[in-house]
């Protein structure tokens, strides 16, 4: 049943919210269909995760611009991204905001101009963007909202808006489907991306909030590897050893575009976006990165000598090794607190091991990258 249309910033607020709650209530079955990238069963934990931080941020906020909301939000799911996905989500959630600072309600050309923003940001944030992933949804979502604005010929009514959003949620739902034939890691698992599903529930989640509807609860019925009874598919891959690294950095574009270009020799995976710019005299932005690479510490030592990261982590690839990881760091814990049981010993924490090398001897003089603009910023996120 649909109630009164509200497209504005406290929809907005709904919107993150319910999707929270549904990435969580989806995080187990999206874990067990992650083989792509890599098979380690994490996509829906870290898509929770993220819309968790972003939902936090806007929580209790009174701005009425349904773009400086999202802007918020984008900027907290940067710092705080999780994962590939997450980080691709944040992404999304940045750009999204962006065409829409100014306006005090979502409108069907706005949501259009979003989502096209959001694509184009999202295929350009990765090194190796590939179809058959989140980044497909996101298109085909994108071009569903241009094909229903153009036909209305830019009605900002809430009636085209509801039809916008109805186009983009099915466009979304059939290239999930199609993420399958897409990718022959899926199409030998016989299972549909992770990343993909996570956002075709984002998007139900938005279309419920603006149109005052209740989420469809048919909306994954049938999708391939997605019933409760399907088994974890990443279980019983082969296990893929290496490190996930995220952090934020200080950068200009060219310094930026330099590590990235390193980063692409050493590993895969590779994601680089602006969180924002930096209000210094040499400019630059502050930009969010994630890679995958077989040990840490020469990706480290190349980011050392680009910058001075924050919200550091280093993350085992491997589920077994995240496992030994925990378990050793719950024993040291536990130790530390012999009056409390290892789970009560302390929230979790994840050492980054600390950067001794010589920034001027990772790189030959002539492809040393300019000195960043230093962040205030010195939180280390665990």
């Amino acid at each position: 049943m649909q109630s009164k249309i509200a497209a504005n910033a406290p929809a907005v607020r709904r919107w993150l919210a319910k999707a929270e709650e549904t990435l969580g209530n989806h995080s187990d079955r999206l874990n067990a269909i992650n083989i792509f990238p890599v098979a380690d069963g994490d996509t829906g934990t870290n898509l929770y995760l993220t819309v968790r931080a972003a939902s936090a941020a806007i929580h209790d906020s009174e701005l009425a611009d349904v773009g400086e909301v999202l802007a918020v939000a984008g900027r907290a799911a940067m710092e705080h991204a999780r994962g590939n996905s997450g980080t691709l989500f944040s992404v999304f959630l940045a750009a999204l905001a962006e065409p829409l600072i100014g306006s005090t309600r979502l409108s069907a050309p706005l949501l259009a101009a979003g989502l096209q923003r959001a694509q184009i940001r999202a295929w350009s944030a990765l090194s190796e963007p590939l179809p058959g992933t989140l980044l497909s949804v996101l298109e085909a979502s994108a071009e569903a909202a241009a094909a229903v604005d153009a036909a209305q010929h830019g009605d900002d009514s809430n009636h085209a808006l509801s039809v916008a959003l109805d186009a983009a949620v099915q466009a979304a739902l059939e290239a999930v489907v199609q993420t399958e034939s897409q990718l022959g890691a899926l199409r030998e698992a016989k299972v549909v991306d992770a990343g993909g599903v996570g956002l075709l529930l984002v998007l139900d989640c938005l279309r419920s909030a603006v149109l005052g509807q209740e989420l469809d609860a048919e909306l994954v019925d049938g999708l391939s590897g997605y019933d409760v009874q399907d088994p974890h598919i990443h279980a019983d891959m082969p296990e893929i050893r290496g490190v996930e690294i995220m952090c934020t950095i200080n950068l200009s574009p060219l310094a930026a575009a330099g590590l990235r270009i390193q980063l692409d020799e050493l590993g895969d995976s590779v994601i680089m976006s602006a969180v924002s710019p930096l209000d210094e005299p040499d400019g630059g932005y502050r930009w969010r990165l994630h890679v995958h690479v077989p040990e840490s510490g020469p990706a480290l030592e190349l980011i050392h000598a680009a910058g001075d990261p924050t919200n550091v982590s280093v993350i085992q690839l491997s589920a077994i090794d995240r496992d030994a990881e925990e378990a050793a760091r719950s024993s040291t814990q536990a130790e530390g607190n012999p009056g409390l049981p290892a789970s009560a010993a302390g929230p979790e924490s994840r050492d980054v091991p600390e950067f001794t090398g010589a920034t001027s001897a990772l790189l030959p003089e002539s492809a040393l990258l300019p000195e960043s603009v230093l962040s205030p910023d010195t939180h280390e996120l665990g």
